[in-house]
């Protein structure tokens, strides 16, 4: 598996296991369709929360959560609604989150949560 694969696995687990301590159930991990992919599907009570995670091991090209661009905003709305339709899952509020990870060599990791992130 190549460094950067790894990386974003070991931060993939961090969030999940952040978001698990907060009371989210994880429904789905890495959900792909034609249109993309989905990193992580949860829920609370009465909502699904749709989680894009982005892992750096620094801050050199900008901090983890400022890969969210609005074109990769769309793309996962898209995904979301294919993951819908895929689940027959019944409407139901969706909350579209970020989970900014950062795990410097040698150092802690951090996560920081956006919720309602776009």
């Amino acid at each position: 598996m190549a460094a950067k694969d790894e990386l974003g696995r070991r931060g993939e687990d961090a969030a999940v296991e952040y978001l698990q301590s907060r009371g989210l159930t994880v429904l789905d991990r890495n959900w792909r369709c034609r249109d993309g992919e989905i990193d992580v599907v949860a829920s609370e009570p009465g909502r699904l929360v749709v989680c894009e995670i982005k892992t750096r091991s620094g801050t050199r090209y900008g901090e983890p959560a400022e890969a969210v661009t609005p074109l990769k905003a769309n793309r996962i709305r898209a995904v979301t609604r294919a993951w819908l339709a895929a689940h027959t899952t019944d409407w139901c509020p969706v909350r579209f989150d970020v989970v900014a990870v950062l795990m410097r060599p040698g150092g802690p990791v951090t996560l920081q949560h956006f919720q309602d992130a776009f």
